[in-house]
């Protein structure tokens, strides 16, 4: 099943915003409802696909034509990624950045044989997974391209039981992975807020991070061995779980975002099958005081499996809870919401919520019991849903994220809220500006930002000052640009600063010499020579 062309994910879960929610928008924000309807797919065009030849040639890559898809259908649903600024572009109609054609490679030689007809034609590739990209991953710069589909490379290849190792092919979605490791008894335990979407090609290309990351922690981190098909051939990365052979390769090629080539295969370490899960809920007094407390966790344990934290905004809100949204469960008191999730054997499970629970409570701590636990884990994946709700009646609604060492995140929090809210008051639209620590380590944190605001006259070119607003916050409070969204080509010129000029160089001879003829996924990451 492919996903909404308009929106996230299935069409059959979005759902209207309750009046309330709507009044509030109105009242508060000055949102109105929108003038003109979304486009309608059968009436939107697409450029001419590639010129025949090189269609031929894709075709006799992927083993026959039917694995080269022209029609506009086909190319919309391939159009950039699931930003807000994607979704408001793609619902007016505007495919300019819409692939040439999509191609279904079903090996890895076939991913190299693509990349050699790209290279031979003129042509860039993307590498396309579950679409989900956020930061313009997936609109290269260049004006003929195509999209490599990986959907039909969706197998388990290998589980070692012994070693606890799986390796995954690119195009395997996140549940299909959990469902084949379920069979042997095993979980990856990787579930990002995409993850009945994402691939997990996906996930290495991205660096994702899951929200259970405190306890299985990050997919880089997961990430044993990777193959990779490349337009000058194929680098393999990963013979054993550490080695001192010389700089680790797979750490250059997590992160990449397809601007090095094609992930063909990620072996993982996988963990067995917990045998209890419990979520529960907590109230601090203040966002300092709540993030105090994770950080204690995360330092001096007992570290839960999920713990995250949201600042009074986005508890008064509701959105800790996204399913209670506009209804009487929406929490109206005071202070900021966590979320302590412990899933593992019983004996552990029960250890460690146990002691968790004395360091929270020493911290200043209030049990709420696990019905927002448990709500909060029934409603992990609808936020994106919200999202596409909020578009519809008319308001705008983005996600940033960054994350910076422990010491520093009191400033950075403030700094980005602060950026976003004089930029977008200034232009007129005062925004709602929402904040939870979505990740925890023993260093430091994760910040996840949230903004809704009226969509302006033009909202794409509005919210356009705000982000770059953010993004100078971010880099000069001493965060980082992308915790785990990615760089893309909306943080690209962000992380060009991040890496220095050095770094960016290192990088670009990395490209040159294995993508020579800049082939893949141009200008993602890093800036077109």
């Amino acid at each position: 099943m492919d996903m909404l062309w308009s929106g996230w994910g299935d069409p059959a879960k979005a759902a209207p915003l309750p009046d309330s929610v709507t009044g509030l928008l109105r009242d508060l924000l000055g949102v109105k409802p929108r003038d003109t309807d979304t486009s309608v797919l059968a009436e939107i065009s697409v450029a001419e696909p590639p010129p025949a030849a090189a269609l031929r040639a894709l075709a006799d890559a992927v083993d026959g034509e039917e694995h080269v898809l022209t029609d506009t259908e086909s190319r919309i649903r391939h159009t950039r990624g699931k930003s807000t600024p994607d979704l408001l572009r793609i619902r007016e109609g505007d495919t300019e950045d819409a692939p040439g054609a999509v191609v279904l490679p079903g090996s890895h030689d076939e991913v190299l044989a693509v990349l050699r007809v790209c290279a031979e034609h003129g042509l860039a590739a993307v590498p396309f997974g579950g679409g989900t990209s956020v930061v313009g991953g997936l609109a290269p710069e260049r004006s003929a391209f195509v999209a490599v589909d990986l959907r039909r490379m969706n197998g388990l290849v290998d589980l070692d039981p012994v070693s606890r190792t799986a390796t995954l092919q690119p195009g395997l979605r996140a549940p299909d992975a959990e469902a084949l490791l379920a069979e042997h008894g095993f979980t990856l335990g990787h579930f990002p807020q995409s993850y009945e979407w994402a691939t997990i090609g996906g996930f290495a290309a991205a660096r994702s991070s899951g929200q259970a990351s405190a306890g299985y922690g990050r997919f880089d981190e997961m990430v044993l061995g990777l193959t990779v098909a490349t337009p000058e051939g194929t680098l393999e990365a990963g013979r054993a779980p550490r080695s001192a052979a010389g700089p680790d390769l797979r750490q250059l090629i997590l992160g990449s975002e397809g601007a090095f080539g094609v992930i063909t295969a990620v072996t993982v370490r996988v963990k067995p099958l917990p045998r209890s899960r419990i979520y529960e809920g907590w109230r601090f007094a203040s966002f300092e005081e709540g993030a105090t407390a994770l950080r204690r966790l995360a330092q001096d344990g007992p570290r839960p499996t999920v713990l995250r934290l949201s600042d009074e905004t986005e508890t008064f809100v509701g959105l800790a809870q996204p399913d209670a949204i506009g209804s009487a469960e929406a929490p109206a008191d005071a202070g900021c919401t966590a979320i302590a999730g412990y899933e593992g054997t019983d004996a552990d499970t029960a250890y460690r919520r146990e002691q968790a629970a004395e360091v929270l409570r020493a911290a200043g701590g209030t049990y709420l019991g696990v019905e927002p636990g448990e709500r909060w884990a029934h409603g992990r994946y609808s936020a994106p849903y919200l999202r596409d709700s909020l578009l519809d009646a008319g308001a705008f609604a983005e996600t940033l994220e960054t994350a910076s060492f422990w010491s520093r995140v009191p400033a950075l929090y403030a700094a980005v809220r602060t950026a976003l809210t004089d930029t977008l008051t200034a232009a007129g639209t005062p925004p709602l500006v929402m904040c939870h620590i979505s990740h925890v380590y023993e260093n430091g944190a994760s910040l996840y930002f949230t903004v809704v605001c009226a969509q302006g006259e033009d909202a794409v070119a509005h919210w356009a000052p705000a982000k770059e607003a953010a993004n100078e916050a971010v880099l000069t409070a001493g965060g980082t640009i992308s915790h785990h969204h990615g760089v893309g080509t909306d943080h690209r010129d962000a992380y060009v600063r991040e890496a220095g000029p050095l770094g960016i160089e290192a990088l670009r001879a990395v490209k040159r010499r294995l993508d020579p003829d800049g082939v893949c996924n141009p200008g993602i990451l890093l800036p077109v020579d």
